[in-house]
């Protein structure tokens, strides 16, 4: 099966004659069988009948409901990174820079393998893989970049002691 996102938004519980699914990835599952943590009322309702990707790696269910996970991964980057390239960086401190974005991304694929994984009844839940959301090939060009929203912002880790960190080895010391 392939859905648009406006047709998968049909799946999200309020029709009871209809299952409840949730993309992750542009992957839908059938979460029926968590109807009551999924269903309306429910305390992942927010995730029935769209692909919230994003929100699975940010925790801001709420905003981040949307399967753009471009810039997610600086959920997982010490505060003292900078998030945007900056003159009168070392040569040191942009390859740093580049390393620890590089594992923020593979901890953020991670996070969505651990979900989809869960979401594929792998974790014991009756959940199970039903198709994919038909998107055009271009459709993330077609969206603004979105800004980490505050919850994960402030969540961000901080450096550690001065020179047992990324951070402090960005900063110099």
């Amino acid at each position: 099966m392939s859905l648009t996102d406006a047709e998968l938004l049909s799946y999200d519980g309020t029709d009871p004659a209809k299952p409840i699914y949730v993309a992750l990835n542009g992957t839908i599952y059938d979460v029926t069988a968590g109807r009551h943590v999924y269903g309306p009322g429910g305390s992942y309702h927010v995730f029935a009948g769209k692909d919230s990707a994003r929100a699975f790696i940010t925790g801001c269910f709420a905003e981040d409901a949307v399967p753009d996970l471009r810039g997610a991964e600086w959920t997982y980057i010490s505060v003292d990174i900078p998030d945007m390239d900056t003159k009168g960086v070392t040569p040191e401190q942009k390859k740093l820079r580049e390393q620890v974005v590089r594992l923020a991304k593979q901890k953020a694929h991670d996070t969505i393998a651990g979900w989809a994984s869960m979401f594929k009844g792998e974790g014991g839940k009756d959940y199970f893989e039903v198709g994919t959301v038909k998107r055009e090939p271009d459709w993330l060009e077609k969206q603004p970049v979105r800004k980490l929203c505050d919850q994960a912002q402030k969540s961000r880790p901080k450096s550690k002691k001065a020179g047992t960190d990324a951070g402090a080895a960005y900063r110099g010391n």
